[in-house]
């Protein structure tokens, strides 16, 4: 079984086994020597002088630094398989109070040994500018020191102070490795690619430690269960719905105790491991019980699990969270309801948030009805990209949850991953192209459309024209023409102001955005109709305002009319409408 051992040690606890014997750590071989630069022992220093002087501290409050991975050795010596910058500069700093001091008042310290330099503690005890220069380790060695000294030098006034929160306040953590263990290969994990340990693989630790109080079959069963939690969440789908974070790699567990910790009011939410912090403050404390916290952890999973299975609750709650809501207000949302109220209290949640009205059931028919017209009216693209982002999207929820009878579920791996976002139906003038490249880029797309369809000879010859030009100096003169020639075809010439109003933007993905931003309608319905042809994730109301689903009458295809417009956004106020009003959440 696994027998690691994980704590918090502070700085001063790092020194001695017993009050004469100093513990021994060891720099193998395998590892590079020293190489920390004067920034990052000055960011070291200040941090916890920062730490120090805080406002309106609290007692159990501590300045943690990164986790020191060690394999304990038959001769009682540590082998230090992650931390050596670290714990090098850490002895750096203690030997700097202790010049400070008569030798009677001086603290024992720990000893460092560098396979490759058996030597360090003569070299520590007589540096020299000479000897310093003798190899790179002692070189950067001897530049900590310097800084380091030369640092404290201005701050003669406040090293009692910070030397106090040094010693009792700066804690690292100490993840002890198996005996048994490889230390090489956990090296190599750690230290290629900087793959540093994450608070799930230190609360594992937590759990499956060996003491005592711990039950061999509770650590089999929690091995167990531990490897079904993680392979759920490394399901993308259940992933995207639960995060807006694209960036997570690697394990996964960790989401589920950050919201456990912070429900049960995690304390110092600011470091990178608070989270492991919490956890063993509570499974270290007297008479902790590891059953119950794993109990909670599997409760909040199953209460996830639960909801990511109803559809109705899949795409309420996934709306939220896509809003950066907080998982645990949703949580304490769903505490004490039903499964009918908590659907009702996450509508009224929404409507607050995209509507911002407070008391949905205080709204008559006719009241919510204006408010979302009015809403919708008002809104510009460029001033109002988030709201709008908000509206387009509740519109493809609201949609897909009309029909009683569809299992279609909306696809927030796809939509979060692919980066969709706002974008024009019908271009805008303003956008248009602005040098050689992106004109020739804009170009190419409407002369594929038109090959395809084999009208427009003519124009098809401009176009070719002017993408074979051999130098782009000209170019705008020649493309001022050519640009209005082709809108006017396909009969998106502007006049008055441009249209960035709701009726007028749907969703499009990033790479669409990028290469099509500009394009006429006709192009950018060929891009999207050929991606839902392929399989490739669209939502369902952008496809269904290319294929032009919210006009009666759709007496061409290619272009995008006012008619068009005015459908769709009558389709939006009646879909939200009946969302908020008449929709019965309950399948």
């Amino acid at each position: 079984m696994n027998d690691q051992h994980i704590c918090l040690k502070t700085v001063d606890e790092l020194r001695l086994v017993t009050p004469e014997q100093p513990i021994r750590y060891r720099i193998p071989a395998y590892q590079r020597g020293f190489r920390w630069e004067a920034r990052q022992v000055t960011q070291l220093l200040e941090d916890i002088q920062d730490f120090a002087q805080r406002e309106n501290p609290q007692p159990d409050e501590f300045y943690c630094l990164q986790p020191l991975v060690l394999r304990p050795n038959d001769d009682g010596i540590f082998e230090v398989v992650d931390g050596q910058q670290r714990l090098t500069t850490l002895l750096l700093i203690l030997r700097h109070f202790n010049e400070r001091l008569a030798i009677k008042y001086q603290l024992k310290l720990y000893a460092l040994q560098y396979d490759t330099r058996p030597d360090l503690l003569e070299f520590l005890e007589n540096r020299s500018e000479e000897r310093a220069l003798t190899n790179i380790d002692y070189f950067h060695i001897d530049q900590a020191a310097k800084t380091i000294e030369a640092w404290f030098q201005k701050r003669e006034t406040k090293v009692e102070e910070i030397k106090l929160t040094f010693l009792n306040k700066a804690k690292v953590i100490w993840f002890e490795l198996s005996a048994r263990e490889n230390s090489v290969a956990a090296f190599t994990r750690l230290n290629v690619g900087k793959i540093p340990l994450t608070n799930g693989e230190l609360i594992r630790a937590l759990f499956l430690r060996r003491n005592k109080a711990a039950k061999e079959s509770f650590q089999i069963r929690i091995a167990y269960e531990w490897d079904l939690l993680e392979k759920a969440l490394q399901n993308n789908e259940f992933w995207y719905f639960l995060t807006n974070d694209t960036n997570q790699s690697g394990n996964r567990i960790g989401f589920l105790f950050d919201l456990v910790a912070r429900e049960n009011g995690m304390k110092q939410d600011f470091d990178a491991y608070a989270t492991f912090y919490h956890f063993s403050e509570k499974l270290n404390a007297k008479g902790a019980d590891p059953e119950e916290e794993w109990l909670a952890l599997k409760k909040t999973h199953m209460l996830l699990e639960e909801w990511f299975q109803d559809r109705r609750l899949y795409h309420l709650v996934g709306f939220l969270i896509w809003e950066d809501v907080d998982i645990n207000e949703l949580r304490r949302l769903a505490t004490g309801s039903t499964k009918r109220e908590f659907k009702e209290k996450l509508r009224a949640k929404i409507y607050s948030i995209t509507f911002g009205s407070s008391d949905l059931a205080a709204l008559t028919s006719e009241q919510i009805r204006d408010l979302i017209n009015d809403k919708v009216e008002s809104l510009l693209y460029g001033r109002d990209s988030r709201p709008i982002r908000s509206i387009l999207l509740l519109f493809n929820l609201a949609t897909l949850l009309q029909n009683f009878g569809s299992n279609v579920r909306f696809q927030f791996e796809s939509f979060k991953t692919a980066m969709w976002d706002i974008e024009h139906v019908r271009s805008i003038t303003t956008d248009r192209p602005a040098n050689w490249k992106g004109q020739v880029e804009w170009l190419k797309h409407c002369l594929r459309y038109l090959q395809s369809t084999g009208k427009e000879q003519e124009l098809q010859a401009e176009i070719q024209k002017f993408i074979d030009l051999p130098s782009p100096k000209e170019s705008d003169v020649v493309f001022e023409p050519l640009y209005e020639k082709i809108l006017r075809c396909f009969q998106e010439a502007e006049e008055g102001e441009p249209d960035h109003s709701i009726s007028n933007l749907v969703l499009l993905d990033y790479a669409t955005n990028r290469s099509y931003k500009n394009a006429v309608f006709a192009v950018k319905r060929h891009r999207v109709l050929s991606l839902d042809r392929d399989g490739v994730f669209v939502p369902l109301c952008t496809r269904n305002v290319f294929l032009k689903c919210y006009n009666a009458r759709v007496d061409n295809a290619i272009f995008w009319t006012e008619d068009d417009k005015d459908g769709y956004k009558e389709a939006i106020v009646d879909t939200l409408y009946n969302f908020f009003h008449g929709g019965d959440l309950n399948e």
